[in-house]
């Protein structure tokens, strides 16, 4: 490869994760598979990082599987696409690319131009939030080529759009344009530049305390999948280890002096 497929930097505690494969509406060839799920890896590790924006190069986000690609590859495919290391993720490779965001611990934005088709449309689905352009293109394809997604909607999409609709676009691969995805709630809100949009929001978040930014994750993700005392269990955890500590009283006296906040790092 003459190019990264995935291209990451950081700068002021926001990273940014860029799909780098314009000349192919970066679709996911194994290499690219294999490099979004190291630039997740790379998130996690850094604990300067406090938001992320995700985007993709060139003329959009990403049109899902490069097919030639993997024909070519013949067998050797699925095996590398099917490997799990469960001391690692649920996921296999072919789902974490989208899952992976979801075990970013941290917020992560999606800034969501052109199409967002099958694996492309699932790798946004495990940001936090959506934001994409007027001429936005989402399809859960995978039906127009006989297939179901594997690649991790059996949980993302479900947790941002109902049951019905989520069977609907499955069913019938239709292409949703902006408007509707926020309607439906497949995405969180149109911008004309939803890239400039993301990396504001994401300097927004990264201005907060990071330990509440990513308690906050924890809780938002977690307490769904609980009974309610669980969830109220968890709620009141995740508070008591913000009382009194350094960043929770550093939010409160610039809170009272009408200044900044500089936060500490969590270790």
């Amino acid at each position: 490869m003459s190019e990264a497929r995935v291209v990451t930097t950081v700068t002021d505690h926001v990273a940014h994760v860029r799909l780098n494969r314009p000349d192919k509406r970066n679709g996911l060839d194994l290499a690219m598979f294999e490099a979004i799920v190291a630039a997740g890896e790379q998130v996690i590790a850094d604990r300067s990082v406090r938001a992320v924006v995700l985007s993709g190069e060139g003329k959009g986000f990403c049109a899902g599987l490069d097919w030639m690609a993997f024909l070519q590859m013949g067998a050797d495919a699925a095996p590398k696409l099917l490997a799990r290391d469960e001391q690692k993720s649920p996921a296999n490779l072919a789902q974490r690319v989208g899952w992976i965001w979801t075990e970013v611990p941290v917020p992560v934005i999606a800034a969501v131009h052109g199409v967002a088709f099958g694996g492309g449309l699932q790798i946004a689905l495990g940001a936090d939030l959506r934001i994409v352009s007027p001429d936005a293109q989402l399809s859960v394809m995978e039906i127009k080529y006989g297939l179901i997604p594997d690649m991790g909607a059996s949980k993302t999409l479900l947790r941002v759009v109902r049951h019905d609709i989520a069977k609907e676009l499955t069913y019938t691969g239709r292409i949703v344009g902006a408007e509707e995805a926020v309607r439906i709630g497949l995405a969180t809100r149109v911008e004309a530049d939803p890239l400039a949009a993301a990396m504001e929001l994401a300097r927004a978040i990264a201005a907060q305390s990071p330990h509440a930014i990513r308690a906050g994750k924890e809780l938002l993700d977690t307490a769904p999948t609980l009974s309610t005392i669980d969830a109220f269990r968890l709620e009141s955890d995740l508070q008591l280890g913000l009382l009194g500590s350094p960043n929770q009283m550093e939010a409160v006296q610039a809170v009272m002096a009408k200044r900044a906040a500089t936060f500490r790092d969590p270790e």
